[in-house]
C-alpha cells in the first residue's frame, strides 16, 4: 500500500509539474485602445472610440476578439471582430469575421449569416514579416462584402508593406496599402492607393512599475483625397 500511495504521489507531482509547464506556454492579452478617431486601412469609420481586445494564446495558435465603441458619437457603428490565426516565425495566416451594427441587415442582428442579409464579413489574411519589412494580404471571401463595378461580389482586397524604424528615441512604423481591383468596400473603381501612414509609438513612465503606451498618426488616403491625423493610448495590464 505504501508503494501505490508514493507511486500516486509521484505521479500527481509530475501531473502537476506538466500542467504548470504547459501553463507557461499560453498566453492572454486583455487591454483597450482609446482613439481620437476610428482609422482602418485609410477608411474613417468614426469618431473618438474605445478598442477593447481579449485574446488567448498557445504555441503560435490565437483566438482574439476585438472591438470598437464611439465614445461622442452615437450613431458610430458598434463593431466586434473574431480572429483565428496562426504564426510560425515571420510567418502569419488567418481568418477574420468581422462584425458591424451597421450593414445589410437594418436590425443589426449578430446571429444572422444569411448570404445576403448579414452584417459579417468574412476575411483571409496571409503575411510574412522579414524584420526590415512586413507584407500582408487580406481578402473578404464571404458575407457581407462589396461588389464591383458590374454588381458581382469583389472579393475585395487589401495589399499591405509596412517598416519598422526608430528615430529621435521613438518607434516609428510606415505603412503603404493598395486596393488591387474595384470594390465598393473600399470605395475603389480599380487598383487605387488607399492608405499611406506613419505611426510613432512611445511609452510615457507614471510609475516604476507602470506605463502608459501613446501614439500618433498621420494617415492619407490618396484615392478619397482624405487626411487624418490620430492620437490614442493603450491601457493594458
Amino acid at each position: 500500500m505504501r508503494k501505490i500511495a508514493l507511486y500516486a504521489l509521484m505521479l500527481m507531482a509530475s501531473a502537476s509539474a506538466m500542467a504548470q509547464e504547459n501553463e507557461k506556454e499560453w498566453e492572454a492579452t486583455i487591454g483597450a485602445d482609446f482613439v481620437s478617431r476610428y482609422i482602418w486601412r485609410g477608411q474613417d469609420l468614426g469618431s473618438a472610440s474605445v478598442q477593447p481586445t481579449l485574446g488567448i494564446g498557445y504555441k503560435g495558435l490565437s483566438l482574439t476578439a476585438w472591438g470598437s465603441y464611439g465614445l461622442t458619437d452615437p450613431d458610430d457603428a458598434k463593431e466586434i471582430d473574431l480572429t483565428l490565426a496562426y504564426t510560425a516565425g515571420g510567418f502569419n495566416a488567418g481568418i477574420t469575421d468581422y462584425w458591424m451594427s451597421e450593414g445589410s441587415d437594418p436590425q443589426g442582428r449578430y446571429f444572422k449569416y444569411d448570404a445576403h442579409s448579414t452584417n459579417h464579413v468574412f476575411e483571409a489574411n496571409i503575411g510574412y514579416d522579414f524584420g526590415v519589412a512586413a507584407l500582408q494580404w487580406y481578402t473578404n471571401f464571404a458575407g457581407n462584402d462589396g461588389v464591383n463595378d458590374d454588381g458581382k461580389r469583389a472579393y475585395s482586397s487589401y495589399f499591405e508593406v509596412s517598416a519598422p524604424f526608430t528615430l529621435a528615441g521613438i518607434d516609428w512604423t510606415a505603412t503603404a496599402g493598395v486596393v488591387p481591383w474595384a470594390t465598393d468596400y473600399y470605395g475603389t473603381s480599380g487598383f487605387a492607393v488607399t492608405n499611406l501612414s506613419v505611426r510613432a509609438d512611445k511609452a510615457i513612465r507614471i510609475t516604476d512599475t507602470f506605463s502608459i503606451p501613446l501614439f500618433a498618426e498621420v494617415a492619407a488616403n490618396p484615392c478619397s483625397q482624405k487626411a487624418y491625423l490620430v492620437f490614442g493610448f493603450t491601457l493594458q495590464p
